[in-house]
């Protein structure tokens, strides 16, 4: 099971980073510890009728961290190993990414222990109605604001919003990653990507370069990286390899990427595409260019294939992909690393603009929603490049650092010895 090994890195690293930034902040030890503790942890059974009348029951999770700068927000995940541990890693780490986007949120993750393949959608629709039933009155507009996770999507939260409007009248702003039709906002399937350009572009400007003409490597073909491989090819980048969970493939000439796309989308993922030669999935990340974006699984960069890497750039577009081992190895050899909690931000930035324009009644074109999150990851770069300055330390720590700075400022000032 190499899933466990990484969820459990995920949820040391996520501690490591915080201690290291509580210590370079010289929090008080109270309230180091205090900033630790989750706001409230939910755990519900889910029973329900399946389809051939037999009774299913599911555990269902909602961890809710720290609500000091607002209310919570977080993904809720379908999938057969919903870990308590790792469900709380996730919601404290939203907490500081929230934080190092400046937008005002705490944070919490949740989820249902199921397996989402095995059920059908009118099952999925019942399991997901018990589930907000029993929930209804812990999560809301201003408490705690659920999104789509793994095996979750806009038809799970068009399912909540229901379910939970027959309790309070109709509640857009409850969740986030609706479809358009309910109130989703324009924009926000390529949010991710889209964050993961506009940091790129921050990046490379504080090196004095631009996307044109840098060589990429993209590691996922999902929503993240094939957006941000279309944004990126628009923009002029050159992408000389491209991985999924089906195979890899590799052209130094740089691949079509519209034709990928198209490829990608009628057979599937990026197997047997025939503008580039096919290559191991596993060299995908030591493939010769000048910035690699790992925008799958988590733990993938590690200690075994650090030194290998030959990128002098890497966006984590996914959460946790580098070890903390492979961190250190590619620090020394001079590899700028651009932090997860500040790269793929991007998403949860327009659901907080789809939360702004449900509770104004008012929506926006897509073309201010590009421009809004434009500014937040610009600014968000400087703010973190000048804790960076404060504290003479890397991206990682500079972002948590300026993330963990602004909960403890509000948890101060909202008075928490009291």
């Amino acid at each position: 099971m190499p899933a466990k090994k990484t969820t459990m890195n995920a949820l040391v690293a996520t501690n490591r980073n915080f201690k290291l930034a509580a210590r370079l902040l010289g929090l008080d030890s109270k309230l180091e510890k205090s900033l630790l503790i989750p706001f409230r942890e939910i755990k519900v059974e889910c029973t329900i009728p399946k389809d051939d009348g037999s009774l299913a029951s599911f555990v269902g999770f909602r961890v809710q961290h720290d609500n000091a700068r607002g209310p919570m927000k977080g993904g809720i995940r379908y999938h057969p190993e919903v870990d308590p541990d790792e469900v709380n890693a996730l919601a404290q780490l939203m907490t500081w990414k929230t934080a190092v986007a400046n937008i005002p949120y705490g944070g919490a993750k949740g989820g249902i222990g199921c397996n989402p393949g095995e059920l059908s959608i009118s099952e999925l629709e019942r399991l997901t109605r018990v589930f907000t039933q029993k929930i209804h009155d812990l999560i809301g507009i201003h408490t705690d604001v659920p999104a789509p996770d793994m095996g979750t999507g806009p038809q799970t939260m068009a399912w909540i919003l229901d379910e939970y409007s027959k309790f309070h009248g109709y509640s857009p702003a409850v969740v986030t990653g609706k479809p358009i039709d309910l109130g989703g906002s324009l924009g926000r399937d390529a949010a991710t990507g889209r964050g993961v350009l506009f940091a790129t572009e921050a990046l490379l400007n504080e090196h004095g370069k631009t996307i044109f003409g840098q060589r990429f490597v993209i590691q996922g073909f999902g929503n993240v990286g094939s957006w941000a491989a279309k944004l990126i090819h628009e923009s002029g980048g050159k992408i000389v390899a491209v991985s999924d969970i089906t195979g890899a493939i590799k052209n130094n000439k740089g691949i079509d990427i519209p034709s990928l796309l198209n490829h990608a989308k009628e057979h599937k993922g990026v197997k047997g595409f025939h503008g580039a030669d096919p290559i191991d999935p596993n060299s995908v990340l030591v493939e010769d260019c000048d910035i690699l974006i790992p925008a799958a699984l988590g733990g993938v960069i590690n200690r075994e294939n650090a030194n290998d890497i030959k990128a002098k750039f890497i966006i984590e577009a996914a959460n946790h992909p580098t070890d903390p081992e492979a961190d250190e190895i590619l620090t020394k050899k001079g590899v700028v690393i651009l932090p997860d909690i500040y790269a793929n931000s991007g998403g949860v930035t327009v659901s907080y603009f789809e939360w702004v324009q449900n509770i104004q009644g008012f929506m926006w074109d897509e073309e201010k929603v590009n421009k809004e999150l434009k500014t937040y990851m610009t600014t968000g770069f400087k703010d973190v490049k000048e804790m960076c300055k404060t504290h003479n330390c890397d991206l990682r720590m500079g972002a948590f650092t300026l993330g963990v700075n602004r909960v403890a400022r509000a948890t101060v000032l909202r008075g928490w010895g009291a």
